[in-house]
């Protein structure tokens, strides 16, 4: 913009975010939208979320319209698709292949009003892409969001609680670390379950469990150990 072309009409800026289920992605959405209106490419740089159940109608003839309209609603900002490769759920599902089919030509039509981030897990998307030779094209950008590690899981915990003006008692933290190391350690790398997510409700289930109005800010280890057990069940 300095150098004095506009910031619009500078290439295809749809991405693809790939990672398990609390890892931030629809977060990093949000963000990349407002920093594509400070930057002048978007009008609005308002983010709408859709997911299938937005896009796909129940009958034959509307879903077309129904996903037209999602984008009509997106249209200035970004349109994140969360789960999207459940638009499509196999060769017979006509209305999936619809709503893909609708979405790829209004992303096209409106290519400089219009970034749509389609995430999902790992495999699944890469299948998706791998079905559909034409939406690969229109995604040029793939970011992954690999999972938070257990000392990155313990800063998260320590940021939700600082708001709340709670902290950890004896013992705690390095209750809840180890707890972290063991969960992370268990799932491996092709774990599909929540993430930074499952550290809130964690920390949620410690909070609700019953305490004195003396130690009411304070988790302890007692509260951890109760907390994690209920994880586990």
């Amino acid at each position: 913009v300095a150098a004095g072309p506009p910031s619009t009409g500078g290439g295809v800026l749809h991405m693809i975010f790939t990672g398990n289920p609390g890892t931030g992605k629809t977060t990093v959405a949000r963000i990349v939208a407002n920093l594509m209106r400070a930057l002048g490419v978007i009008r609005r740089g308002h983010l709408v979320e859709a997911d299938r159940s937005s896009l796909v109608a129940g009958y034959s003839g509307q879903t077309a319209l129904k996903t037209k309209s999602v984008v009509q609603e997106a249209l200035g900002g970004v349109l994140f698709v969360d789960e999207a490769y459940a638009l499509v759920s196999g060769e017979n599902d006509s209305f999936g292949k619809e709503a893909l089919d609708t979405l790829m030509k209004e992303m096209e039509d409106h290519r400089e009003d219009l970034v749509v981030i389609a995430a999902g897990y790992v495999a699944e998307m890469r299948a998706l892409l791998a079905a559909n030779p034409g939406l690969e094209s229109r995604f040029p950008t793939t970011l992954h969001f690999a999972d938070y590690s257990p000392v990155e899981l313990m800063k998260i915990a320590e940021r939700v609680l600082e708001p709340q003006k709670m902290k950890f008692g004896s013992g705690a933290k390095e209750l809840l670390m180890s707890f972290f190391e063991a969960e992370v350690a268990r799932h491996g790398p092709e774990h599909q379950g929540s993430n930074g997510r499952g550290v809130r409700n964690l920390l949620e289930a410690q909070i609700e469990t019953p305490k004195s109005v003396n130690d009411l800010i304070t988790i302890s280890r007692e509260d951890c150990e109760i907390a994690c057990t209920h994880v586990k069940q």
